[in-house]
């Protein structure tokens, strides 16, 4: 029987930084292969990173994502080179186009041709991390520079792609697709397609790492509320780009009856109607301990890693569960 593998991934509002530590350190006595965090508005997450990758033996630590509107791609190669030599060569260089609320919102920077920027900083980076010097594109008289480092051509790029464009930059140029919010009966038909249209990248395949938001509870009703809370904040109040999505894959009327019942959300407490139950059946997995495992399967066909999302602010008695829970 081939080993289930499995990650962890958390959400930008999660800034617990000792939960978010004692999380890793656990997912890493479980057996997890990765665990991902992303980057928003709170924590620098690369520096927790290397407190993670100081605390763990051999899990792989991926930032799931860093947005490309946040940092040069020359800062991207040093912090992507740093981070591989403080985990002993564990760590993933996780990239995302984010959103326009968090690039022109947070970075100040015009989010203008997303696919393109995607494109343009994951190429530079992985020029620099082969030892090339910076792709010059503003400074054109001025002598590039290398990265001051011996080079690691093979540091895996992982992308989190969601649209047509970006899962075009994904083929051509990643080791890696990290996405969010992809339906389990969604996902084996955009791997198939990514897969099918790739570059290779040296003799290395794609990695597909996807997977639901999970909360593992003895009290199933309780578990079913902090999923459809987890739901309803992020096709509520997210911005457009989840709902957009949401709705490409086929779910459009269970999103307005989301957000029909959420007129005014709140990341403490949200409703996902009846009507709307397939939201929680595609991007999920909840209930009693024993179930998560069966409902993971559901990604297995298609996702190489089965990641498992938790949602911000849970205790540690519920992300303990869940992590032992959905363990490989």
């Amino acid at each position: 029987m081939t080993a289930r593998r499995r990650g962890v991934q958390l959400t930008p509002m999660e800034t617990r930084r000792e939960v978010i530590l004692a999380t890793a350190r656990l997912a890493d006595e479980l057996g997890y292969e990765v665990f991902a965090m992303p980057e928003g508005w709170g924590l620098d997450s690369t520096a927790v990173l290397a407190e993670i990758a100081l605390a763990t033996r051999r899990i792989a630590i991926a930032s799931g994502v860093l947005s490309v509107w946040g940092r040069t791609p020359a800062t991207l190669a040093m912090t992507a080179a740093t981070l591989h030599d403080i985990s002993r060569g564990r760590y993933v260089l996780g990239l995302g186009a984010g959103t326009k609320a968090l690039a022109e919102g947070f970075h100040d920077v015009p989010f203008t041709r997303p696919a393109a920027k995607l494109r343009d900083s994951t190429t530079k980076v992985r020029a620099l991390l082969a030892g090339e010097r910076a792709r010059l594109t503003g400074a054109t008289a001025t002598r590039p520079l290398p990265l001051g480092r011996p080079p690691i051509p093979d540091l895996p790029i992982w992308l989190a792609a969601m649209g047509s464009r970006t899962l075009a930059v994904t083929a051509e140029l990643a080791d890696g697709w990290l996405p969010v919010f992809v339906a389990a009966e969604r996902l084996a038909g955009w791997a198939e397609d990514l897969r099918r249209t790739r570059r290779p990248v040296g003799d290395r395949p794609l990695t597909v790492a996807a997977g639901p938001m999970a909360i593992a509870d003895r009290d199933a009703g309780a578990a079913r509320q902090v999923a459809a809370t987890y739901a309803a904040w992020y096709l509520c109040a997210m911005g457009d780009v989840y709902p957009r999505l949401v709705t490409r894959q086929g779910y459009g009327a269970a999103l307005q009856a989301v957000r029909a019942a959420n007129p005014k959300p709140s990341p403490r407490h949200g409703d996902v109607p009846a009507e709307a139950q397939v939201v929680l059946d595609q991007f999920t997995a909840y209930g009693a301990p024993g179930r998560i495992g069966e409902q993971l399967e559901r990604w297995s066909p298609a996702a190489d890693i089965v990641m498992i999302g938790l949602a911000p602010g849970l205790p540690w008695n519920a992300i303990e569960a869940t992590l032992r829970a959905a363990a490989p």
